[in-house]
């Protein structure tokens, strides 16, 4: 095999071990958004879900009664939708979901202890809003 077909296989190799995905941008939520620090790294509170709630597109998650749920950051409604936190799902029962980031309607929990009662207010991210 000569230089352009070893050039040739080379570029064929790395073509197929990049792998894409696609990433759909979704309806904006919010514009501005409230969280423990800039990253919205820090949980702000725990809640306990009230009612449970059936994960409308990829971006939100599944929330079963009874459960606990770690707030990291609280949207701020844009006129006409619902007010959306972002957390995460705590539980013996939810071994597989701990560690999945969502998005659920503020309304089906209840918030039972916050750790940050200071937030900060900042514009949501692009990213915010991307099903992948």
């Amino acid at each position: 095999m000569g230089k352009l077909g070893y050039r040739v296989l080379l570029i064929v190799s790395f073509g197929c071990l990049h792998q894409t995905t696609d990433a759909i941008h979704m309806e904006k939520l919010a514009n501005r958004k409230m969280c423990a620090d800039r990253y919205c790294s820090y949980v702000i509170s725990v809640a306990k879900v009230l009612e449970d709630y059936i994960a409308s597109d990829c971006r939100f998650i599944n929330l079963k009664k009874g459960k606990m749920i770690y707030v990291y950051s609280k949207f701020k409604p844009v006129e006409g939708t619902g007010l959306f936190w972002l957390g995460s799902v705590y539980g013996d029962h939810y071994v597989d979901q701990m560690g999945i980031i969502g998005y659920f309607p503020s309304n089906h929990v209840n918030e039972t202890h916050i750790f940050e009662k200071k937030t900060i207010e900042m514009p949501t991210a692009d990213m915010d809003f991307f099903c992948a």
